[in-house]
């Protein structure tokens, strides 16, 4: 993996923006093509085979939590329990998920797995891909992720209801809505009638007992941008048990326990001394080099990072409250003081392609830098 500085495309804010990519740049820099990674076929192969069989030990996990009922760990509330347990059962729909990794001396280590409503999927799947058509037309790139949302989508027509999937996320936040339309121009090619409306349009019908939108029209399937752990503690999210409907939400309430960092002991209690998995646990255990997770920390908020028993790098948010979990260190490499960690996209169970992120800090949060890559068969 080597990084490259290059000059950026000319009047590039044009191109990206005629793509729909508005958030290239807020405070700072988001989107930036000064530099590209490229990696290597081997690095790419392996990056692709380590992601599926982190998928396949997510869902073990999965199983041995709904088994062993370790729900109060997961700060999940009782009323949702037999949700979770049923999409389980049932196998609800899922679409998407991002892992994000950490390559460093050909070691290649799990950091966590963004399993609920995870973003960069719009600079990832098509962005980055068109900064490839006119910088390197003649190379490739780990990234099948436009096509597989679209026949993923297509596959699970067949498992939902006969009626309109709603596409649903926050006001106010230009890249949860562009990542949500993203998700619904696919699922549109993909042949669904699709309807967009904001979490806060989302009603309750007390005389069918059943979520509706604007219009009325009962909700039955619907992507929401939207955390679950948000849910479970709103008014709104109370209902959900009770809906007679039994809309089927997308990610489906069992991603509640993959989304969570609690996942992160289970799967090192699952399997101790996997080459892809770093030592995790529920309390330090007289670690001297690990980073403290909020399990429902997001964007790298009041995350920790100790090393030699001493503090070396924070952040502040508003987590920590719910519990922590604390996973042996290892640091990003650096690139000239840049750090780049990988999220490696599973769509449809399957790995789909990665995007990078880069900060000048170990800890990567909400202000780090979404750099394009390139596979380099020289």
């Amino acid at each position: 993996m080597v990084r490259h500085q290059i000059t950026p495309r000319l009047n590039w804010q044009d191109k990206v923006e005629q793509l729909g990519f508005g958030f290239h740049t807020t405070d700072e820099l988001y989107w930036d093509e000064s530099a590209y990674y490229s990696l290597s076929p081997g690095e790419v192969e392996h990056i692709e085979q380590v992601t599926s069989e982190l998928w396949e030990l997510c869902l073990e996990a999965v199983q041995f939590v709904i088994d062993e009922k370790m729900y109060d760990q997961f700060r999940i509330p009782r009323a949702f329990v037999p949700l979770i347990e049923k999409s389980w059962n049932d196998d609800h729909p899922s679409i998407y998920g991002r892992f994000d990794l950490c390559l460093r001396d050909g070691a290649l280590k799990m950091y966590e797995f963004n399993a609920d409503t995870p973003t960069s999927l719009f600079e990832a799947g098509l962005v980055q891909w068109h900064w490839l058509q006119d910088v390197s037309p003649e190379k490739d790139q780990f990234n099948s992720i436009h096509e597989k949302l679209i026949s993923t989508w297509r596959y699970l027509r067949q498992f939902m209801y006969d009626a309109p999937l709603h596409f649903a996320c926050v006001r106010n936040s230009l890249e949860d809505l562009t990542t949500t339309e993203y998700l619904r121009d696919c699922a549109i090619q993909a042949g669904f009638d699709t309807k967009h409306l904001y979490m806060d349009e989302i009603g309750w019908d007390t005389n069918n007992h059943g979520f509706a939108d604007m219009e009325g029209l009962p909700v039955r399937n619907i992507f929401k941008l939207y955390p679950w752990e948000y849910m479970v503690a709103e008014t709104f999210g109370n209902h959900i048990p009770s809906d007679r409907n039994r809309a089927l939400w997308i990610e489906p309430a069992w991603k509640m326990l993959l989304s969570n960092k609690a996942i992160l002991p289970v799967l090192w209690g699952l399997n101790p001394g996997h080459p892809n998995l770093l030592e995790c646990h529920f309390d330090p255990f007289g670690m001297k080099n690990y980073v403290k997770k909020p399990v429902f920390s997001r964007e790298g908020a009041n995350v920790s990072l100790f090393k030699d028993g001493f503090l070396k790098e924070q952040t502040i948010g508003a987590y920590g409250e719910e519990g922590c979990v604390y996973q042996e260190l290892f640091e990003l490499p650096s690139f000239d003081g840049n750090h780049p960690v990988i999220g490696s996209w599973v769509i449809g169970q399957e790995p789909a392609g990665i995007g990078i992120r880069e900060s000048r800090a170990l800890i990567t949060d909400n202000m780090s830098r979404f750099v394009p890559h390139l596979m380099d068969t020289r």
